[in-house]
């Protein structure tokens, strides 16, 4: 007969406290989460432009952007462009999640502060183009060119 073996059975409070720590902070994430309560939320500086855009994928593996209200050919994109074409491949894989037709324009907004704002009105999403840098944020602010629609300057009525 070999003799009984010690049972080695790790403390409980240390697997308890562990456990508690995990579930509150879980707790504390999704709170958050779900009431926004905590998060900064930095209302938009006013609009001072915006142009509706279209992007439309060509043969060549190039892009035309155009300009949606008259139709007219912004821009012809060559190349890679990786950043253009990831910011709008994630639009349009949202849109295609929605069910919604690639057709609808995109809405690019100029801010009185100066940052550049992407929209998609057909899902809603938006995507503030300054967090990219500023070389990445100049594709976009190329696109909208001396054709845009102004409007009046929020700050003039002061």
């Amino acid at each position: 007969m070999s003799p009984a073996e010690p049972s080695q059975q790790f403390p409980r409070l240390p697997l308890f406290s562990a456990a508690l720590l995990i579930g509150t902070a879980l707790v504390l994430v999704a709170t958050v989460r779900l009431t926004g309560v905590g998060q900064s939320h930095t209302p938009d500086a006013p609009t001072i432009a915006e142009r509706d855009l279209r992007f439309l994928d060509r043969a060549d593996g190039g892009v035309n952007v155009i300009d949606a209200r008259s139709g007219e050919l912004v821009s012809s994109v060559e190349g890679q462009q990786g950043f253009l074409r990831g910011t709008l491949r994630g639009l349009a894989r949202e849109r295609r999640r929605s069910g919604i037709s690639s057709e609808a324009p995109f809405r690019l907004l100029a801010r009185a502060d100066g940052r550049l704002t992407l929209e998609d009105p057909a899902t809603g999403r938006r995507i503030d183009l300054e967090s990219f840098g500023p070389t990445n944020e100049s594709t976009f602010a190329a696109l909208l060119g001396s054709e845009v629609r102004q409007l009046p300057d929020p700050m003039a009525n002061r």
